[in-house]
């Protein structure tokens, strides 16, 4: 693979979907078709290239988002094989905050499902170009403009229609291609490495000649050039069409939607040239802005190598036990052996080693510049969402948001062997995955591991036995919970102490007050600076936003409460920042302990897609569960049922569905907010 590319040439590109629409033997076949594997990898073999973890193997998922890169013609494309699931969205999120453009791979039996609607949001977030492939065309029940329906409605979606299934279900051959007016059937002898291209058959001329006028006017919509044309009825050539709906997909008014079957090997080389076609290379979207650490100014990261240096780390991995980060250079470029400088922690880091990545495979280069993402060795403290800079130029870019986790469980090495390597593992794990959290219950000692899900804990302690060797006992997923108060309440609380040979006085006045669901913890002061100097409010600010971490109830974080500093006295020469963080301290959880605290349950948005001979029972049980029916909608010969259900009802609800609807019901949930149950 040549070394150096010019990087209007480059597409960083992810494949993003629901669970189980397709998106890794899209992958698969991507990399088989560019030449960069020399099989075809099955998910369902255990064989997936981009599924190389033995979880992902066994469970027939994407549990880490992989990254790899191919060749198509004259370009090089940089993927990143997302996972579908909801408990691992992190890795979803992570890596549109670094693409360029993003494939939504969308089942043409199942439409628009709930989290390819999550997927979208996220890109929409980042603003991220996309093009869409419906998968999936040769199975019973495919519905190509049913699916296109479903992404106008549920994701407010533009799309432009570039191709028209020839057959569907068993009888799915090939596409019609849109654009050049021609039909496309691939070869089954060849693995779909081959296909003709001929006239359009005459039972879908008049099909094709329809969805034609109707892509031009999509375009003309968007384009004033086109539209101008298009009135005039002047001849529009088919470059004018791709090169005005490029200009659209990058500005995000437009989808190009295409259709295929990727198990059967049918639809990817043109989804390839679309990918080249329509979806940016870095120079195409707007250069990347951080501030100066030093002087808080923006600064604009233009997308060069003979700019400084700015790059991203969006992941952090444990590899044969070393640390590999997976970063996106914006601008400049890395050598090995070179130095690179961490503005969040003010440190230089040594670049050891840069490597290609082809999921757990690697390919050492000695530089790389900007536009390219590549895994690095030797950044010793650096982390998930740090910038690397030169200390020059310093950089600072905008840093990740992370989610809090919702569920929980007890663990415990089983033996002496065991505790030695558990915190290190665990360290380790917290490193890689952000949303992963590690706390000791000072109650009881436990050790209590957080994350966004059942299946996100079961994979991580399947990991520990797997790759560490720590054997661990387990107790039963606990939910997270957040408390919070029902009336206004005020305390005071003075603390008036020698330590360490000095003497310490700080006396705080504060009020505490619910506010709305979702408004978060805030903090006002209303004391004059004769009475508390102003240079004490942060620590009092500390104080209080310390102890509204753990409640009076069950000790989990008190949110959507203001704090308001009413009153309080200073002492000249005793008055330390020192005091009054524990005055604040202290009296906040004198007020927490005399409010009417209660808890907030994790609230789950939950659709289940049923039968219609099993709805009464489902909506039965969901009542059962304190949850509220939001919508029932007919969904692809069943019902879709969309309620609103307290995550602590939901555990054991895959068991409880398949009883009741003898196994032909199912149902996914996300994390929706957190409210009284």
């Amino acid at each position: 693979m040549k070394k150096n590319i010019k990087i209007n040439k480059i597409r960083n590109i992810g494949i993003i979907a629901h669970i189980d629409a397709g998106k890794t033997t899209v992958t698969e076949r991507i990399l088989y078709y560019t030449g960069r594997s020399h099989k075809i990898g099955e998910v369902h073999d255990g064989e997936a290239v981009m599924d190389w973890m033995p979880d992902e193997q066994e469970r027939g998922i994407t549990i880490t988002s992989a990254v790899t890169t191919c060749r198509w013609k004259d370009s090089e494309i940089q993927i990143i094989d997302t996972p579908g699931h909801v408990d691992f969205t992190i890795e979803v999120e992570r890596s549109l905050r670094v693409l360029d453009g993003a494939v939504g791979v969308f089942c043409a039996v199942g439409g628009v499902e709930p989290q390819s609607e999550t997927v979208w949001r996220q890109a929409d977030k980042y603003h991220v170009p996309k093009i869409a492939f419906i998968n999936k065309l040769d199975r019973i029940g495919a519905d190509f403009f049913g699916t296109i329906d479903m992404m106008k409605e549920r994701l407010k979606a533009n799309p432009a229609i570039l191709q028209i299934p020839v057959g569907s279900e068993e009888k799915f051959i090939g596409v019609i291609d849109l654009l050049n007016m021609k039909q496309m059937i691939w070869d089954d002898d060849t693995l779909g490495a081959t296909y003709t291209t001929e006239d359009i058959s005459e039972q879908y001329l008049e099909k094709a000649n329809e969805y034609h006028d109707k892509l031009v006017e999509t375009i003309a919509e968007v384009d004033d050039e086109i539209m101008e044309a298009y009135l005039s009825e002047a001849p529009i050539s088919t470059q004018s069409l791709i090169d005005a709906l490029r200009k659209a997909t990058i500005q995000l008014k437009l989808v190009p939607v295409l259709c295929g079957s990727a198990l059967r090997n049918k639809g990817i080389q043109p989804l390839l040239d679309a990918i080249v076609h329509f979806l940016p290379s870095p120079t195409d979207v707007p250069p990347i802005k951080g501030i100066n650490p030093e002087t808080g100014e923006t600064i604009e990261c233009i997308a060069e190598e003979n700019s400084p240096l700015a790059a991203l780390i969006f992941k952090v991995s444990m590899m044969e036990g070393r640390k590999l980060s997976f970063v996106r250079i914006y601008s400049g470029k890395m050598t090995v052996g070179g130095d690179a400088y961490n503005p969040s922690r003010r440190k230089k880091e040594k670049l050891s080693r840069i490597l290609r990545m082809h999921a757990n495979k690697r390919e050492r280069i000695d530089e790389t510049g900007a536009g390219t993402i590549v895994g690095v060795i030797g950044l010793k403290d650096s982390s998930t969402g740090e910038t690397l800079c030169t200390s020059e130029h310093p950089v600072l870019l905008e840093q990740m948001e992370f989610y809090e986790p919702v569920i929980s469980v007890a663990v415990e090495p089983k033996t002496h062997a065991d505790q030695e390597k558990f915190d290190e593992v665990l360290n380790k794990f917290m490193s890689e995955d952000p949303t992963l959290k590690v706390r000791t219950d000072e109650d009881t000692g436990q050790t209590i591991l957080s994350g966004m899900g059942e299946l996100h804990l079961e994979v991580i302690i399947s990991r520990m036995k797997r790759e560490f060797n720590t054997n661990v006992n387990v107790g039963k997923p606990q939910v997270v919970y957040r408390e919070t108060i029902e009336e206004a309440v005020e305390a005071s609380a003075i603390f008036d102490k020698e330590v360490s040979g000095q003497h310490h006085f700080g006396e705080v006045t504060l009020k505490l007050r619910p506010l709305p669901r979702g408004s978060g913890n805030k903090f006002k002061s209303k004391v004059r600076s004769e009475s508390i100097p102003e240079n004490l409010i942060p620590a009092i600010e500390k104080g209080i936003m310390e102890s509204l971490e753990s409640g009076p109830l069950m000790g989990y974080p008190v949110v959507d409460v203001e704090a308001v500093l009413t009153g309080g006295s200073h002492r000249d020469s005793l008055s330390t920042e020192l005091a009054f963080t524990v005055s604040a301290s202290m009296a906040c959880k004198k007020a927490l302990s005399n409010a009417k605290s209660y808890l907030l349950d994790p609230i789950m948005d939950v659709e289940v897609l049923v039968p219609e001979a099993f709805m009464g029972d489902v909506i039965g049980d969901l009542n059962a569960r304190s949850g509220k029916i939001e919508s029932i909608k007919p969904k692809l010969g069943a019902q879709a049922i969309k309620a609103s259900v307290p995550l602590a009802q939901m555990f054991g609800y895959s068991t409880a569905l398949r009883s009741a609807t003898q196994g032909r019901g199912t149902f996914t949930m996300r994390f929706s907010h957190f409210d009284r149950s």
